[in-house]
């Protein structure tokens, strides 16, 4: 295959991945299978596909500014769980063998697939004035949200969407802005895992820059398609998406 038709591949899969990921944040539905199919080890695919992942973060962010504008003290609170989390992910995923890490993913994306249809179908009602959650709710949906965190730092696909559901049913905010704080909260723990990678992981960094180029354009035009469409079709086609993939990843794995 030549290197031209690579970067095509890369590009178009990349704005596929983008808007995947900014409606649900199931990027790595399309990136994480494409870079394997074009002969990246798993979790070089992995290290290069976070890579990639920033400039989703920034499309959807700069085009989710609004939206981010009214929450910021609820983004940063989400924020730091998240970052502490990917740090101990990153770690884990530079110490932990690679056959552990091939072996467990399909799970993690199965159980991604499922948390999704779960928050759909049981979605709490946006209410004028929510009581504020009991200090054991909170403690839970904290520790949630730094698992996600780990998460994110270990492996990262379908991070979004297992982040978003987890803000759905926890948080009292729209669609829109839930989808926000998931996106720049997700832009800043691939950052910070990127840097850890960076020195201690191999990354395709060719290939970041077509595949991050259809990311940050697929991601840009997210939130309009969001503020416009049915949430709800889109996200269950997704979710059964992320079945899919998961079968795929353990057929890989295991047969």
């Amino acid at each position: 295959m030549s290197v031209w038709l690579m970067v095509i591949i890369l590009l178009v899969s990349g704005a596929a991945a983008g808007l995947v990921s900014s409606i649900a944040g199931l990027a790595s539905l399309v990136s994480y299978p494409v870079l394997l199919m074009l002969g990246v080890p798993p979790i070089s695919a992995n290290t290069t596909n976070t890579a990639a992942l920033i400039f989703t973060g920034l499309g959807s962010s700069v085009s989710s500014i609004k939206e981010l504008n009214s929450s910021h003290r609820t983004l940063w609170q989400v924020a730091v769980y998240v970052l502490v989390g990917s740090v101990i992910g990153s770690v884990l995923l530079v110490v932990a063998p690679a056959k552990t890490f091939t072996r467990v993913v399909p799970f993690l994306v199965f159980g991604a697939g499922v948390l999704m249809l779960w928050s759909q179908f049981h979605q709490s009602k946006i209410l004028d004035a929510p009581k504020p959650a009991g200090r054991g709710v909170t403690f839970f949906k904290n520790l949630a949200i730094l698992l996600v965190g780990v998460y994110i730092g270990y492996f990262g696909a379908s991070a979004g969407m297992i982040l978003l559901s987890i803000l759905i049913v926890t948080l009292n905010k729209s669609f829109a802005v839930t989808n926000a704080i998931k996106n720049f909260t997700c832009l800043l723990a691939n950052g910070l895992s990127l840097v850890i990678y960076a020195v201690t992981t191999k990354i395709y960094w060719w290939m970041v820059v077509p595949m991050g180029l259809g990311m940050f354009i697929g991601d840009y035009i997210g939130p309009v398609v969001i503020r416009h469409v049915p949430v709800r079709p889109l996200r269950i086609i997704i979710a059964f998406s992320a079945f899919g993939l998961a079968g795929y990843l353990f057929y890989t794995a295991y047969l």
